[in-house]
């Protein structure tokens, strides 16, 4: 029989509290940091900006669309509860500007017509291996789950799995801080470099980003720069900017009902801590008269 001493237990604890802090600022891919950043959504109280969000669906529209799809979103999401706040007709106009397939018609033959509402946002090329084609060999990946898949993916790099999952499983749960999804986007859009010289042979044509967390290369170019969209609200036309508004939206695309969950997830908490009061005191009342 193993047996603990309290020195034992206060040492493992530490170590523990030690990789659980850790856990959050590095990549499963290569121990890049990811700092922390200020997010509207952030914590059990943390709700969308949905200026921001429209910001972000702009540059989505405008930069990003032309090689990534966004298959899981319909149109009429954007005037959701918690979403963009656009309204139906601002939603059917904007849904009208898309071409989707359609069909078969009465001769058999499929065809295209504008979008409404209840479609999905189109793929920019017709499958995957158009896609391919026209990105270099390189598969631009959906950006409707993104903001969580990326998440999913965030932990040390001990080299053993299983301690991986483990310290995944404590840490989600014990923090209100999950959003390293949105960090780990916003590091990888304002991550890009000149390649170093001793990587040059390495990195080849491709492009340098050490933030990328499946490696220091990654086919896609720098997608933002400064003035590259812009704003009519005010709002600084910077990369950094972008990137944030951008993946306020991606978060939005990947967790639509994250305002709701949040509100249920409170609610459910308040109505726990009053019945257990109530069971606390109802005990009490119960057992007052009873020797023990």
């Amino acid at each position: 029989m193993i047996t603990l001493t309290k020195s034992t237990v206060r040492a493992l604890v530490a170590a523990c509290a030690l990789a659980v802090s850790s856990a959050g600022a590095l990549a499963a891919g290569g121990g890049h940091h990811y700092e922390k950043q200020d997010w509207s959504f952030a914590g059990p109280f943390g709700t969308f900006d949905k200026a921001q969000l429209q910001r972000g669906f702009q540059i989505y529209k405008e930069v990003c669309s032309s090689c990534h799809s966004l298959k899981y979103v319909a149109f009429r999401n954007l005037g959701d509860e918690g979403a963009l706040g656009y309204n139906e007709d601002q939603i059917k106009a904007l849904a009208a500007e898309y071409e989707v397939e359609d069909g078969p018609d009465a001769d058999g033959e499929m065809f295209t017509r504008p979008a409404k509402p209840f479609d999905y946002f189109p793929s920019p090329y017709p499958n995957d291996e158009a896609s391919k084609a026209s990105n270099g060999g390189a598969l631009p990946p959906d950006l409707s789950l993104i903001a969580k898949a990326r998440g999913a993916n965030i932990g040390p790099d001990t080299g053993i799995e299983v301690f991986n999952d483990l310290i995944r499983l404590v840490w989600h749960p014990l923090t209100t801080y999950q959003e390293y999804g949105p960090d780990y986007l916003y590091a990888l859009l304002t991550g890009y470099e000149e390649t170093p010289e001793e990587l040059e042979e390495e990195v080849g044509d491709l492009n340098y980003n050490p933030a990328f967390g499946g490696g220091i290369k990654l086919a896609m170019a720098a997608p933002l720069d400064d003035e590259l969209v812009e704003y009519t609200d005010g709002t600084p036309m910077t990369t950094e900017q972008y990137a944030k508004d951008v993946t306020a939206f991606l978060m939005w695309a990947a967790e639509p009902k994250l305002e709701e969950r949040k509100k249920v997830g409170i609610n459910t908490l308040i109505f726990l801590i009053v019945f257990a009061g109530l069971l606390f005191f109802t005990k009490r009342k119960l057992w007052s008269k009873v020797d023990h």
